[in-house]
């Protein structure tokens, strides 16, 4: 939510709005909403002091999340400063790893602003770009960890996101995302009856 500064001066903003599926088992549970103020969301700053994360979801450097998920995900704004490495290590926790480093998980990093280097390969990447972490434990920048440095004069900033592949069929159309068409012509069934419910104004 903006500020009141903000409302009464205006001035220039950027989000980012994520959708993330749900397993087949938990699309029908109830809805839930979690606000939290930015001063309340964690924030970790890493040992050599160059790169400042914000953990909306998961964990980094020691620092975990207090946002829950239905399934392990990672998603974790980092700032990197000039000559800086950001180094995100895959949880140890329940449910991250199926007994090998990093398999079965997919990472993609977005970059914000600024330009880097990214993983083993040390793939180039700026301001706009999509870097995805292939999939697999053979897979050359795949790992207990993945890293990015900043090669550039100007801070790096990335967005990182990251999750275990639910492995099951998706159909979707307009606002829903469900298993099977029937599921979605049953969601668009349920909307049009009023089954979600009104809104009093």
């Amino acid at each position: 939510m903006p500020s009141k500064k903000f409302q009464k001066e205006g001035g220039l903003m950027h989000g980012f709005q994520i959708w993330v599926n749900l397993p087949a088992k938990d699309k029908m549970c109830k809805p839930r909403y979690q606000e939290y103020q930015a001063d309340g969301i964690p924030k970790v700053t890493s040992p050599d002091g160059k790169t400042n994360v914000v953990v909306i979801t998961g964990e980094a450097y020691g620092t975990s999340a207090i946002i829950e998920t239905h399934t392990p995900i990672a998603m974790l704004h980092y700032r990197v400063a000039p000559g800086g490495t950001g180094v995100w290590e895959v949880p140890t926790a329940t449910g991250w790893r199926n007994g090998r480093e990093g398999d079965d998980l997919n990472v993609m990093c977005y970059v914000v602003g600024g330009k880097g280097k990214f993983g083993g390969s040390e793939k180039a990447a700026e301001e706009n770009d999509m870097v995805v972490f292939q999939n697999g434990p053979s897979a050359e920048d795949k790992g207990a960890s993945v890293t990015f440095r900043n090669d550039g004069n100007e801070e790096l900033s990335v967005l990182l996101l990251a999750g275990k592949p639910l492995k099951e069929p998706m159909s979707r159309y307009g606002p829903f995302v469900m298993n099977t068409k029937e599921e979605i012509e049953q969601a668009f069934w349920d909307y049009q009856t009023g089954q979600f419910g009104k809104i009093d104004f």
